[in-house]
Formats: C-alpha cells, sequence, structure tokens
C-alpha cells in the first residue's frame, strides 16, 4: 500500500530524565484511534534514542520498550504501520554519530537491537534517524551503512528509511552548502537486500523549517519535490516524505494538495508521506497540527489531506481480501 501516514509527536519531547507523563508521553490509545478514523494508514512515531538505550552498547529500557510496543499493538489493532523514528538528529546526548563519544559501531549497536525485537514485522519501517545535520554526507552515509548491515544481519527484513544529512531537506539534496550533496553520496547506500526508500522532509516557510506560521515559500517547496521526484526517477530509487505540513491558508492548502498529488501520481518513485504533525500534548489551534482531539486544529489541512486519504478503505480492503 501506498503509506498515507502522520506523526505523531510526545515521545520526543523534553529531555533525558524526564519522568514519563511530565517531560513527555506517548500517544494514547484513543489518539491512535481518532487518527485510524480519519483514515490515516500509518503513524510514524518520534522517540529518544536515550530514552530507549540509556547506555551506548547497553540493554534497553524496559519500562521505555514496553511503551513503543504498547503504541505498535494499538497502532496494530487499527491496521496502521508504524514508523520507527529515533528522533535524534544523528546525535546522542548532544554528540555526533561518528564522533570520539558516538563511535558508527554504537549507532549499529542500537539498530540491531531495535530490529531484532520488530524483525520481520511487515507493519514495522524502521526510520534510521530523524534529520541529520551538521555531518557531512560521507561522514553519514557510513553510520547509515553500518546501520543497515546491522539490521540485515540480525536477518531483519523489514524495509528501511534512510534520510540525507543537512535536515534531509528536499530542497537541499541536490545543493552543496553543506559539502559533497546527499543526491551525489548517498547513491552509495548499500543494502544486501536493496529494500530501502531515501527518506525528505520538505517544509514551506522562508528557511524551509517549519518553525514559522506561514507559507512565504510555498512554491519553492513543491518545486523541491518535483526535483526530487526526478531525482529518484532518474536513479531508480523511492523516496518517502517523512515530515510535511503547512499553515491554513488558501495558498499553504494549495501547495499541500500539490504536493500530495506528485507523490499520488507517481507511486513507481513514491512509496507514500507521513504529515506532520499530530500527537496529544500540542497546544489548541497550533498553525500546523492536526488534531485528534474533536478537531481541536488542522481541519482544514485534514480536508485537504482527506480525498487521498478515502482511498485507504479500498486499500486495507484489498490487503484483507474484502470486497468483490
Amino acid at each position: 500500500m501506498t503509506l498515507h501516514g502522520i506523526n505523531v509527536a510526545g515521545a520526543e519531547f523534553g529531555k533525558p530524565g524526564d519522568p514519563y507523563g511530565q517531560g513527555y508521553i506517548y500517544p494514547s490509545e484513543d489518539t491512535i484511534d481518532s487518527l485510524a478514523k480519519d483514515k490515516f494508514n500509518a503513524i510514524r512515531l518520534p522517540f529518544l534514542w536515550e530514552r530507549l538505550q540509556p547506555s551506548l552498547n547497553g540493554v534497553f529500557d524496559p519500562a521505555e520498550m514496553a511503551r513503543i510496543q504498547a503504541t505498535v499493538s494499538d497502532a496494530r489493532d487499527n491496521n496502521m504501520v508504524v514508523i520507527l523514528d529515533p528522533h535524534n538528529y544523528a546525535r546522542y546526548r548532544g554528540q555526533v554519530i561518528g564522533s570520539p563519544d558516538v563511535p558508527v559501531d554504537a549507532f549499529a549497536d542500537f539498530w540491531k537491537r531495535l530490529s531484532a525485537v520488530f524483525a520481520n514485522d511487515d507493519d514495522i519501517i524502521f526510520g534510521l534517524m530523524n534529520e541529520p545535520h551538521d555531518i557531512e554526507a560521507p561522514e553519514w552515509l557510513t553510520a547509515a551503512n553500518a546501520a543497515i548491515a546491522a539490521i540485515r544481519n540480525i536477518g531483519a527484513g523489514n524495509l528501511i528509511l534512510v534520510p540525507g544529512t543537512a535536515w534531509t531537506g528536499a530542497h537541499s539534496w541536490e545543493q552543496t552548502f553543506y559539502g559533497p550533496s546527499n543526491a551525489s553520496v548517498m547513491t552509495g547506500v548499500v543494502d544486501p537486500q536493496d529494500f530501502f526508500a531515501f527518506e525528505v522532509h520538505q517544509y514551506s516557510d522562508a528557511d524551509y523549517s517549519g518553525k514559522a506560521d506561514d507559507c512565504s515559500h510555498i512554491d519553492g517547496a513543491v518545486d523541491a519535490i518535483k526535483s526530487f521526484t526526478d531525482w529518484l526517477n532518474a536513479n531508480d530509487y523511492q523516496g518517502f516524505l517523512g515530515e510535511f505540513g503547512t499553515s491554513d491558508q488558501i495558498e499553504c492548502l494549495r501547495g499541500l494538495k500539490q504536493i500530495v498529488d506528485i507523490i499520488q501520481n507517481d507511486q513507481k518513485a513514491w512509496i507514500g508521506w507521513a504529515y506532520w504533525a499530530s500527537g496529544d500534548w500540542w497546544p489548541k489551534n497550533a498553525p500546523m497540527i492536526i488534531q485528534p482531539d474533536l478537531r481541536n486544529g488542522g481541519s482544514a489541512q485534514l480536508r485537504t489531506l482527506q480525498p487521498v486519504l478515502a482511498g485507504n478503505d479500498m486499500t486495507r480492503h484489498a490487503c484483507n481480501g474484502e470486497g468483490d
């Protein structure tokens, strides 16, 4: 199926060491049920590496692992795919992967342990890392390939999502302000099973960060998705838009529809998207957020996505052998 997902934020909130329920939260069963009723067929689940693995190369925290597994169970009850997303920007306790404090082998160890838990679950996708930045593409490629090797060596055949560096922006994929471009370097991904897709993110405010309540660069965002689509097709790869979102002005919603249409109309190049975001702790009427509780926000964005989301019922029926 094509993934029509939503990020469900909260488990990446706060700082390592914050108490559960005060510094951070996992999505409630009601939230996941509500998003399923809205016909999203996947959730991208951000969480912190340090909370799950408090010491590098160490065992996972059992309480944190149980929270992830409970979220997966709630998603499965709704026939939803879960994308596991260590939301760490290629860092562990502030130190970049590949540094003396966080060697590449430690990143590989993390993925060896996590992939062993969910190995070959076809409703679990491994997102290697959220938005690596201030690490050059060749160094990031080394880390990504080490993690992929660890996943495959443990016997896990799950789909893997591989981001680039420079915050994995679609708009910057072919640029060189951060060193050699993702476009030139990330073709070096090595996956023995050749079962991966490149993850990019794309917002529409002035610096493409998604932090501002505007869509002043919505045309640039649409063009970036078109250009990345061309790169995927030229290199025979597939992509996943792991984060995107916009505010509810009409020109923003028009651009949102254009982005979704580009992906929907080229399912050879794209496996889908995940909107940013939902989650239990967002303030009411946060500009981009699709709130699951009584539509306290994001209703215009949700209406814009609904024509595509409505097709998920047919996909579910086909997968389940239902219908004529």
